[in-house]
């Protein structure tokens, strides 16, 4: 099991140099006040977000010329995933890699992504949607700017995954089986549609939980099943791609809105870059994560992929939670989710 501890390490182990905005970042930087910030993650070292963080912090020092440095911390270096999400509202720290999973209780219309099938097969056409989108970028930022969060982009970490202790090919397989689920009401509505029992659990707990039985299976991305090891206690992986595991780049809303106008234009910047070199980033990992769970001859796991008819089974049963969503859980008749659905059809054509 990985152990995640606090952490001040800010190279990036992978990533471009950054050199395309550097020369206007040194123009930039002559009236820049040397200054720390913090900047947690919900995964470890390695990982997609924590590198995410590690590569930002990189950029941010270069463009400065050393007057900004950043402090990327791995999950649990300060807390629980819920525990992060209060420090950033509280301004405890300054910038976060969060997953809205981890704030549906708070703000209700971020349980979107829990919606499965909603997002393209496309990891690619995904990750357009989430970058273009008003109804996100718009109106999902403004709900979360009322808690003192705002997110300034949205990127996938690839798409979701099932691992199973048996095999789950077909709505009858999730019949009593015990599913670990973040704490998004929403999600745990999208698997008992399935006939699952969902159980809410933070990620901490998850190796020994599968381990023990406690749970039976969870669904994350697959470079984040192999490098939690997951797959050593589970013995089946199912390639259902019913969903994407949506990440926010988020900041403290008064601290940000309070940078001088410099330095703001240089986080939003570099937040732009990021979203290409992310994108690059996850798919690296999921690939090659991929195939060593594939080759692993020590922890042997039976991969499957869905066939699109037995995907369409499981989508006939997701899409009445949309209707759910809609009536119990947003704030806004269904908005949001109404003009993200139309903005999807033109990316899709669909």
């Amino acid at each position: 099991m990985l152990v995640a501890c606090g952490g001040d390490d800010t190279t990036g182990e992978s990533g471009s140099d950054g050199s395309d905005s550097g020369s206007e970042g040194s123009e930039a930087s002559s009236d820049i006040e040397a200054q720390t910030w913090r900047f947690v993650t919900e995964e470890v070292k390695g990982q997609v977000q924590y590198e995410y963080a590690a590569e930002f912090a990189k950029r941010m020092s270069e463009k400065s010329d050393g007057k900004i440095t950043i402090e990327p911390y791995e999950y649990g270096g300060l807390g629980s995933e819920t525990d992060q999400v209060e420090l950033l509202q509280n301004g405890g720290v300054e910038m976060a890699v969060m997953s809205p999973g981890f704030t549906g209780n708070m703000v209700k219309e971020g349980q979107i992504f829990a919606l499965h099938f909603l997002f393209p097969d496309s990891v690619e056409k995904t990750q357009e949607i989430l970058n273009t989108s008003k109804a996100l970028n718009e109106d999902l930022v403004a709900r979360y700017e009322e808690y003192s969060i705002t997110p300034l982009s949205f990127w996938t970490e690839g798409a979701m995954q099932w691992t199973s202790s048996s095999p789950l090919q077909e709505p009858a397989d999730f019949e009593n089986f015990k599913m670990r689920t973040q704490t998004s009401p929403l999600i745990i509505k999208s698997y008992e549609a399935y006939g699952a029992e969902p159980t809410p659990m933070s990620w901490s707990e998850l190796y020994t939980a599968l381990d023990r039985g406690t749970v039976e299976g969870q669904e994350n991305p697959i470079f984040f099943i192999g490098d939690a090891s997951f797959n050593e206690v589970q013995s089946h992986m199912t390639i259902s791609n019913h969903n994407n595991y949506v990440a926010m780049t988020t900041v403290n809303t008064e601290w940000y809105n309070g940078l001088p106008e410099n330095v703001k234009k240089l986080v939003d910047e570099t937040v732009q870059e990021m979203q290409d070199w992310v994108f690059e980033e996850q798919k690296t990992q999921n690939e090659e994560w991929l195939e060593k769970i594939k080759n692993n001859e020590e922890h042997p796991t039976e991969v499957v992929e869905l066939t699109e008819e037995q995907r369409a089974a499981f989508k006939e049963l997701a899409l009445p939670v949309r209707d759910y969503y809609k009536k119990e859980v947003s704030t806004v008749d269904g908005a949001i989710l109404d003009k993200l659905l139309e903005e999807i059809k033109a990316v899709t054509g669909e």
